[in-house]
């Protein structure tokens, strides 16, 4: 089969590589679309190997059609021929075909394209996991999603405000801002004429302090930030996009209980990850089906055009998530 390799000097090109060979409990998924994230870009440059036993190449979701099961999935009866599936991966979706395993897969949801499902699975889940999982979030409660115009914001967002928070984003320019508007974010920050650090003052001293962040920046803005939290706020970090170091104030730490949490969704078990998932769609499936959650598709590509695709996201011109299809 063909896939989207990475090679030497760190680009992507079309290969012909090994079929996959199906495990126990494993599903062969044709792949017809799938989504660009920058674990992907991360995985390119050598800074997020994937995990043992996947492929070499990248691809962290997809959507497809199942055209075989291992003898397990046969007897399992969930899964069958022809399923149109949506799948989170380890890696080794830019391919034509890809294994995965049952629990890694979901049905597509009702009225949902190819193309949108497979900005589902990545997205979505860490979506899930950092808002309810390690964030705890309820409604009423003041949110922030930096870098509002990335895919996982477009997903976050509109989630969190369909479960009742009030969510503050931030943005490069005036123009993301523009682009960003059908999200209906509560405060768009932008950031070429605002600091966060005022706009979460100004917040709290209006009533709306800080309680949950999902953060993908880092940099110093971190600890200047945590004055101006909520008293058992959490902040999440999952990337570290602007900086990894920040200076943190312990006594406002521990005196406001503020709780600074790392999280990725790739290093979670297999088992964490079916739990996600069966979650996602008991909890989320019924809100994309009614409009209430979709992704934002910013732009879909052949999948031949993998590099131009990557450098939509590494020079930060999409707002949405960047899709590739066969």
């Amino acid at each position: 089969m063909k896939a989207i390799v990475i090679t030497d000097d760190k680009k992507l090109s079309m290969a012909e590589v090994a079929d996959p060979v199906l495990k126990a409990g494993e599903v062969l998924v044709k792949v017809h679309a799938a989504a660009v994230n920058r674990a992907d870009l991360m995985q390119v440059e050598g800074n997020y190997p994937p995990p043992p036993g996947c492929p070499e190449w990248p691809g962290l979701e997809v959507a497809g059609e199942i055209v075989a099961l291992s003898k397990e999935a046969q007897a399992n009866g969930k899964w069958h021929v022809g399923d149109r599936v949506c799948a989170l991966l380890g890696g080794g979706g830019y391919a034509e075909y890809v294994a995965v395993e049952e629990g890694m897969m979901m049905p597509l949801p009702k009225g949902i394209s190819m193309v949108e499902a497979a900005a589902l699975p990545e997205a979505f889940a860490t979506a899930y996991l950092n808002l309810f999982v390690e964030g705890g979030a309820k409604a009423g409660q003041t949110f922030l999603m930096h870098a509002g115009a990335s895919g996982l914001a477009s997903v976050v967002i509109p989630m969190a405000k369909a479960f009742g928070l009030r969510v503050i984003t931030t943005v490069l320019n005036e123009k993301v801002a523009e682009s960003i508007k059908h999200l209906n974010a509560d405060v768009v920050v932008d950031t070429s004429k605002e600091d966060i650090v005022d706009v979460l003052k100004r917040e709290a001293e209006a009533g709306h302090p800080l309680n949950l962040a999902i953060d993908c920046l880092g940099s110093a803005k971190v600890g200047e930030c945590f004055p101006h939290v909520a008293y058992m706020c959490k902040w999440i970090m999952i990337a570290t996009l602007a900086g990894d170091l920040s200076t943190v104030n312990m006594r406002t730490m521990f005196m406001k209980n503020i709780r600074l949490i790392g999280s990725t969704l790739r290093s979670k078990t297999p088992a964490f990850k079916a739990e996600i998932l069966a979650n996602l769609v008991r909890d989320i499936w019924p809100k994309v089906e009614s409009g209430e959650v979709r992704p934002t598709i910013w732009r879909v590509m052949p999948i031949t055009e993998a590099n131009e695709a990557h450098a939509l996201l590494r020079d930060g011109k999409s707002a949405g998530k960047v899709v590739m299809t066969w």
